[in-house]
């Protein structure tokens, strides 16, 4: 039973490392904690949309987060509704396409603290409504409380 069971332990690692290889961009490896209150349902969305990438979530349920937005100092200005923390410690606040997580966290960002859509854009991933859409920027946020435009979102 012993040889059995450690044939197929090696088996299924050999299969799990083969999958991941032939899959390019894949996000397997980053891991994200979703502070959120529980009962927002765009929230929801945008973990879902996280995770139809490939990427691995948590979430922890707040009544409000206005603790978890002081810890991480996110100012007033680029908050939105939910705060993901990646395993490095870097923030990403709001409504973020996961492709630019994922571009975010394979470069080099001296002094940043991670990148934030402030507020709620219509259109943004998690706040599909119909085929409406608002024009937004990907802001990437700086330890002196500055920002500058990551990316620039003009249609969906």
């Amino acid at each position: 039973m012993k040889i059995y069971l450690l044939a197929f332990t090696f088996a299924l690692t050999i299969s799990v490392f083969s999958s991941e290889s032939e899959m390019p961009n894949t996000n397997a490896q980053t891991m994200l904690l979703v502070h959120k209150t529980p009962t927002c349902g765009c929230c929801k969305k945008w973990i879902k949309h996280l995770e139809m990438s490939g990427m691995n979530t948590t979430t922890k349920n707040h009544e409000s987060l206005e603790e978890i937005k002081a810890t991480y100092n996110i100012k007033p200005e680029y908050r939105s509704c939910h705060t993901g923390v990646s395993v490095d410690g870097y923030i990403f606040e709001g409504h973020i396409p996961s492709q630019y997580i994922t571009q975010f966290l394979s470069e080099d960002h001296p002094n940043a603290i991670g990148l934030s859509v402030p507020g709620m854009p219509v259109g943004s991933p998690g706040m599909e409504i119909g085929n409406r859409f608002m024009p937004y920027d990907v802001l990437i946020l700086y330890k002196d409380g500055t920002s500058r435009v990551f990316a620039e979102v003009r249609k969906n």
